[in-house]
């Protein structure tokens, strides 16, 4: 790197995006993976799906412990 850098012809924000939406990668356990992979092939839909109503369930849950 570079003791100094010269910024006088920068324009701030030029490639922010407020609308960009992030995808985050979540790394399932293989028995985890496994086991949302049969209930994802059995339903004919994607593991996004399966993983996020599961975790949707999960938090109906958890609402109701508090």
């Amino acid at each position: 790197m570079k003791k100094q850098y010269d910024f006088t012809n920068a324009q701030r924000g030029k490639f922010y995006r407020p609308d960009a939406k992030l995808n985050i990668p979540v790394y399932l356990d293989d028995e985890v993976r496994h086991f949302v992979g049969g209930i994802a092939e059995q339903k004919h839909v994607d593991m996004g799906k399966v993983v996020n109503d599961l975790l949707r369930s999960d938090m109906s849950l958890a609402k109701l412990m508090q």
